[in-house]
């Protein structure tokens, strides 16, 4: 464990950690309010000029102009926002951070209300009229948010009725999604590491189920989940509180179910995201025999679920952050050279914040910004192998904002089904062009164990995350959700997939209390399974049609979130509509797992070779 430590960033390492002053010198600095202060005022003088304002009396002329000053009040105001969250991610438990945050909250959520009135106005624009300024050749590039916006029109309410929703979350979800976020932030473990007692971060200690030492691992998982079982009083109560929140504006509005709202965002239907689900769920029987692999490459008879990313001989080397680096632009430069030169500015400019912290986030996020603002990495890297994976996944998500940047503001984000394609497509780059390099026959195996267990991960986890989220809200509607009775459903959730494959330690059943995007993004688990789906399809068809197929790709990414879904993958030559799309990646883990099986010798670990 000594080289563990010694291959994590050293925190008061510079160059590691991500360099702020593109946005504002410092905090407090007056710029910033400055902004704060300008935002507000252009939001009022566009309410004082465009309220009373008949929209569909515009000009198309008039009405360009009117969107772009939309566009640029938000794009500006935002941007105080963005820097204060930046900061408290790097350091919840900062209290100037803190307070930074609070007051960049409630001056953008005033903002949003002053602007609320245009939004409801372009959600109710008639067709008529809508089609009339489409003809208008400048407008054609503001077509498809346009149509998005009208897709909320059955939803939305009036604009005072909205405007008391948008206070109203200030003390409702925003306020506990922060409470969950500084509480959760707080949280020190102290664990015997090699017969010293330390004090680690909730990312560190997560760190340790990569450990090859089984008993360690142990340690780490049963600590970590019991803290959240001491506190599950006030991590139950957060989570009731969203999941009632969302019910209350849900039935205000009149969605049909706790999902309705997060497909027609992702604008992607009910009934393909459970065909989506129901196949991934038929394939569960793939990763169990995955888990018996590996129970067998551990010399174990059964998993247990710490020991679902313990790693193999092959895959103990720890990488220093300056080696990842490395990797990773030499796989992006061989992919494409654009990625190779988009990624090393991430380097070369310090967008990445990359050691572990007390307070800090935990796990990895690319944060996109906007369209005139570059994007940022937060990672927790403490150099497993793994951590160069989530660095290429990550890099992958600040390679598509940076793409998208093309695109105007209402065109800018993608939607949550595909804003993991690049993601994941940039992981599978770095593991494939590590798998192409390697001959040593015990990193290969642990390389191709780290393949599924990612695509695991993505795929079938999330997939029981998603069915866990629809019990919750499901029984939530009936009653209060006991922290013992979503205990209860977390456990079934996870034995459908883990079958008599892996044995789940008692303190398994506080594993809720931990997962994020459950607090910030309910439902987002499933856009995982799409994106993922969708890149291992994107994939093989780069490796079927090799460089011919890159520019289809990089146009994906510059388009944003400019078309829907479908339209966006059926430029990519994807086409989501025919029935054997969702069977191709579960081919993909078939070839990885059938040639894992193939290297053994498993007559030394196993009694026969894994089924």
């Amino acid at each position: 464990m000594e080289r563990q430590k010694n291959m994590a960033p050293n925190p008061e390492d510079r160059s590691i950690t991500w360099d702020l002053t593109d946005l504002y010198p410092a905090p407090r600095e007056p710029a910033w309010e400055e902004d704060l202060k300008q935002g507000l005022d252009r939001a009022r003088q566009f309410q004082g000029f465009y309220k009373n304002a008949d929209l569909t009396a515009l000009s198309p002329a008039a009405f360009l102009q009117a969107l772009k000053d939309y566009e640029s009040i938000q794009e500006e105001g935002v941007k105080p926002f963005l820097y204060a969250s930046l900061l408290f991610s790097e350091d919840s438990q900062n209290v100037e951070y803190k307070t930074l945050l609070q007051k960049a909250k409630e001056q953008w959520n005033e903002l949003e209300n002053q602007l609320l009135f245009f939004r409801l106005a372009l959600i109710d624009l008639p067709e008529e009229k809508l089609r009339e300024l489409l003809v208008h050749p400048p407008l054609k590039v503001y077509e498809h948010a346009l149509r998005f916006l009208r897709r909320f029109r059955p939803f939305t309410r009036g604009e005072k009725e909205e405007e008391i929703l948008n206070r109203k979350n200030l003390t409702g979800r925003s306020a506990f999604t922060t409470l969950f976020d500084e509480f959760t932030g707080s949280f020190s473990f102290r664990i015997e590491v090699e017969g010293e007692e330390k004090e680690l971060t909730g990312s560190q200690v997560l760190s340790l189920l990569y450990s090859p030492d089984r008993s360690l691992r142990e340690r780490a998982f049963r600590t970590f989940l019991e803290r959240h079982g001491e506190n599950h009083l006030v991590l139950g109560s957060i989570f009731n509180a969203l999941i009632l929140d969302a019910q209350v504006e849900d039935d205000l509005r009149g969605y049909q179910g706790p999902m309705h709202r997060t497909h027609l965002e992702n604008e992607i239907s009910a009934e393909t995201v459970e065909l989506m689900m129901e196949v991934t769920e038929s394939h569960y029987a793939l990763a169990q025999e995955y888990f018996q692999a590996k129970a067998c490459l551990l010399g174990l008879p059964k998993l247990k679920n710490y020991d679902l990313y313990a790693p193999l001989p092959g895959g103990r080397k720890e990488i220093p952050f300056d080696e990842a680096r490395g990797l990773l632009l030499q796989s992006f430069r061989d992919f494409h050279p654009l990625f190779g030169r988009i990624a090393g500015e991430f380097f070369e400019k310090r967008w990445i914040d990359a050691p572990p912290r007390k307070g800090k986030y935990g796990g990895a996020f690319c944060t996109g910004m906007t369209p005139s603002l570059h994007p940022y990495i937060l990672l927790n890297y403490t150099g497993h192998l793994r951590d160069v994976l989530t660095l290429a996944h990550e890099m992958g998500h600040g390679i598509h904002f940076y793409l998208a940047r093309k695109q105007n503001l209402m065109n800018f984000d993608p939607p949550l089904t595909l804003a993991e394609t690049a993601s994941v497509f940039g992981e599978l780059v770095m593991t494939q062009a590590l798998l192409r390099e390697e001959r040593d026959l015990a990193v290969r195996l642990a390389l191709l164990c780290i393949e599924i267990e990612d695509m695991i991960a993505t795929v079938f986890r999330q997939n029981v995350l998603t069915r866990f989220e629809q019990q919750v809200y499901q029984r939530r509607r009936e009653r209060l959700l006991s922290s013992e009775e979503a205990g209860d459903l977390w456990l079934q959730a996870n034995a459908r997939l883990f079958g008599d494959s892996v044995e789940m330690i008692p303190e398994y059943r506080w594993g809720w209390a931990y997962i994020s995007h459950f607090i910030h993004s309910r439902f987002y688990c499933y856009s995982y399974i799409f994106g993922e789906l969708v890149s291992l399809a994107l994939f093989q068809k780069y490796e079927e049609e090799g460089s011919s197929f890159l520019d289809p790709l990089i146009h994906l990414l510059e388009r944003g979130g400019s078309a829907s879904p479908q339209e966006l993958l059926k430029e990519a030559g994807v086409d989501i509509a025919r029935a054997d799309f969702w069977q191709k990646g579960f081919r993909v883990i078939r070839q990885l797992l059938d040639e894992l099986k193939s290297l053994g010798p498993w007559d030394k670990i196993c009694v026969g070779p894994p089924a």
